[in-house]
């Protein structure tokens, strides 16, 4: 399996990262920067779909991508980053994961409810906006969240949860050709990803520092998972991006 696991596009929260007047959005939409990001990433993977050599070491994926499956956190930047490729790859399967969302959750960010849980979207939200998104059946008018906060103990767990079920959907199996699986989501729960990969203590670096891996809006990192091996071929790669659309 080759997982590609991009971070969605700038969102109201990003931009206003640094201004103290800001009041956080508990589920934020993309920026005209981020919808913009969204859109040159599909044409770039659009571009780059069609796998041109099969024998050849593709580790800088110099002869395509081939993804065969798409899924996104049902947080709306991730869905809203990766729709426009899945509309440029109309034959790909794109799907809705719930446990690939941010840490936390949906919660509220006023200061008297601050942390209380609340709903999410409806289905509604994404049947009329994200059409081609695959739902869970179970998925209604409710909305998709309807917990509390998520607690620092339940956040790990989470994360080796979707990298056990990852590999049992679309790990290798014999005689099968391999998947190649983008998912879209999120840059603290692709630290925890990254963390149940490679079994590293959550944030501990040398010298009693706290270790952090930065992705970029749009980035896209690509991790090999074969013949018992995990392997990295690249973290944050921005390339399809121009300069000034390199956002944090």
């Amino acid at each position: 399996m080759e997982l590609y696991f991009i971070r969605h596009g700038q969102s109201i929260n990003n931009v206003n990262w640094n201004n103290p007047d800001y009041v956080e959005h508990p589920d934020p939409f993309l920026t005209e920067v981020g919808l913009e990001q969204a859109k040159l990433l599909a044409k770039y993977l659009k571009e780059k779909q069609h796998v041109t050599n099969d024998i050849g070491w593709n580790n800088q994926n110099q002869y395509g991508f081939g993804f065969t499956h798409i899924y996104a956190s049902l947080m709306e930047r991730a869905t809203a980053t990766a729709a426009p490729t899945a509309r440029a790859l109309e034959s790909v399967p794109f799907s809705a994961w719930i446990d690939i969302h941010e840490e936390g959750g949906i919660y509220a960010r006023e200061a008297e409810d601050r942390f209380s849980g609340l709903p999410g979207h409806p289905r509604s939200f994404f049947k009329k906006n994200f059409p081609e998104l695959n739902l869970p059946d179970q998925y209604d008018e409710s909305g998709w969240w309807n917990r509390p906060f998520e607690s620092e103990e339940e956040r790990q767990p989470r994360a080796d949860k979707v990298l056990a079920e990852l590999i049992a959907r679309h790990g290798d199996k014999e005689g099968q050709p391999e998947e190649r699986i983008a998912i879209v989501s999120h840059g603290g729960f692709f630290v925890r990803l990254i963390s149940s990969m490679l079994k590293l203590p959550w944030r501990q670096g040398a010298h009693d520092m706290k270790s952090w891996f930065l992705l970029n809006n749009c980035s896209i990192s690509r991790f090999d998972i074969r013949k018992g091996e995990i392997m990295i071929s690249y973290i944050n790669r921005t390339d399809h991006l121009p300069a000034h659309l390199i956002t944090g």
